[in-house]
């Protein structure tokens, strides 16, 4: 968790990527570059190791700091989804069902 306090670091750096869920209620995840979209149902970022996709019920944005990629999500988590270039379909039939 030292990434979190590292004031040695330069403003546009991102850290390395860490995704941390404690009890299936709180995010706390790092090395996000953008979040792209988002709602009481579903998260969209960017992240240093591809694009994340949360989804869940509540779910609320606690803490944003886009210095330092950090984003925390609270409410109950169902799913985590990496998109990557791999998995194009699943990747396409997301994006096609978010920018309808």
């Amino acid at each position: 968790m030292s990434q979190y306090y590292d004031t040695n670091s330069s403003k546009s750096s991102i850290p390395d990527h860490d995704v941390i869920m404690r009890g299936r209620k709180l995010l706390d995840i790092t090395g996000v570059k953008q979040v792209e979209s988002f709602d009481n149902e579903e998260f969209l970022l960017e992240t240093s190791m591809g694009f994340l996709a949360i989804k869940g019920q509540n779910l609320q944005m606690k803490n944003l700091d886009v210095e330092k990629g950090i984003v925390s999500i609270k409410g109950k988590i169902y799913d985590l989804v990496y998109l990557d270039e791999n998995h194009g379909e699943k990747a396409k039939g997301f994006f096609s069902k978010l920018f309808r």
